[in-house]
């Protein structure tokens, strides 16, 4: 292999072929970048062994050939060089990779060309146009309720189910979950009926991935693919076949009569979280919110080392309930995540699952689990004798 490339055009690549391969664990073969000399263009090639990245780049290819090297250290080599044409030339024997620019040369050891496994091939059937930043937005919405947990199996999982006219995106795990709804009878055509589930690790590193472009979509049996505009790289990873939870039996209990209403500003309502969350503690991380005064929310908390805090400020509210807690820094976290001026809570108990909605938010709904309310006494007077 004899191949001539400008240090800029595969730069890029390079950085998202190493972002998907172990650092310095895992075996040798999965910290391999591979290199593959074809007529006029150079891939670059990389997989933990479930998602796959290739790239393919212009370049002047004098021998074609496959080499692979280890993937950290060409990218940290190729990263500070500076621009300009770099030579690769596999020596002789095949062991070495040379590395050259100007009057620099370097020699990095090649991995066994056995370890090379075919990668997956972006369908070539049906595939459909998608926006890259539509589907960054979608991510962010429900991504940080998917589970961290691996054993949560379909909760570890962001799920993505076709209905009748749209699609809804959910995250879930166990105390939060959220549901972003979009239409595209494209993508919508493309899912099968059951929808598709994309385990939480692979989604953070399809985000890293993506851009703000146009990318084509495509599914397989076993795999997801993505593929820019220009189809220079694509992006692969594999589908999980859990069984998601039937959010609608919890969904369907905010439309239940007798449920509680709070409309309140988000921003001002955020700014004061902020502020009470100072007083939180590991043992008491919630706000309480005193729902007794017409047209106003009291906020509440204290700790025993903390102190204590207390807040008020305009709200809507109509309904029985008085008094529910919220973990703090969660329901901060969700606001964030919210467009609307205003918030509306739809509020089933003191313990049950809350829903949180925005007016300028269409088709996005969080639901919350409160937190169990224990009365406790921090300061107390002894009794006289």
């Amino acid at each position: 292999m004899f191949v001539k490339v400008t240090r800029n055009d595969i730069i890029e690549g390079l950085q998202k072929s190493a972002n998907i391969i172990p650092a310095k664990t895992g075996a040798a073969f999965l910290r391999t970048i591979w290199l593959s000399a074809e007529t006029g263009a150079l891939r670059i090639l990389s997989t933990d062994s479930s998602l796959e990245f290739v790239g393919k780049y212009r370049a002047e290819v004098i021998e074609p050939g496959l080499c692979g090297v280890q993937g950290r250290s060409f990218f940290d080599l190729v990263r500070k060089l500076p621009p300009g044409e770099i030579q690769l030339k596999l020596d002789a024997s095949g062991q070495t990779l040379e590395v050259t620019q100007s009057g620099r040369r370097y020699k990095l050891p090649t991995s066994e060309k056995s370890w090379f496994q075919p990668f997956a091939e972006f369908p070539q059937g049906e595939h459909v146009m998608w926006s890259g930043d539509f589907l960054q937005e979608l991510i962010d919405r429900v991504f940080f309720c998917v589970s961290d947990e691996d054993t949560m199996e379909a909760m570890a999982c962001m799920y993505l189910r076709p209905m009748q006219e749209k699609i809804e995106v959910c995250g879930l795990n166990g105390h939060q979950f959220a549901m972003a709804g979009f239409l595209n009878d494209d993508v919508l055509g493309l899912l099968p009926p059951e929808g598709v589930l994309i385990q939480k690790k692979y989604v953070l590193e399809l985000k890293k991935w993506l851009t703000t472009d146009e990318i084509e979509l495509a599914i397989s049996q076993k795999r997801l693919f993505f593929r820019t505009q220009d189809q220079r790289e694509s992006f692969s990873l594999p589908l999980s076949y859990y069984q998601y939870p039937d959010y609608k039996n919890f969904v369907g209990k905010l439309a239940t009569p007798g449920v509680s209403e709070l409309t309140a500003d988000k921003s001002e309502l955020s700014e004061a979280l902020d502020r009470i969350s100072i007083f939180n503690t590991d043992s008491n991380r919630c706000t309480y919110f005193q729902l007794e005064q017409p047209g106003q929310l009291t906020l509440q908390s204290q700790g025993n080392d903390t102190g204590a805090a207390t807040e008020s400020m305009e709200s809507q509210f109509a309904g029985d309930l008085k008094k529910i807690a919220f973990p703090t820094r969660d329901l901060l976290e969700i606001l964030g995540h919210f467009h609307s001026a205003k918030v509306r809570f739809t509020l089933t108990g003191s313990e049950g699952p809350c829903g949180i909605t925005g007016e300028d938010d269409s088709d996005y709904l969080v639901i919350i689990m409160p937190m169990k309310i224990v009365e406790e006494t921090y300061y107390s007077e002894e009794a006289s004798a």
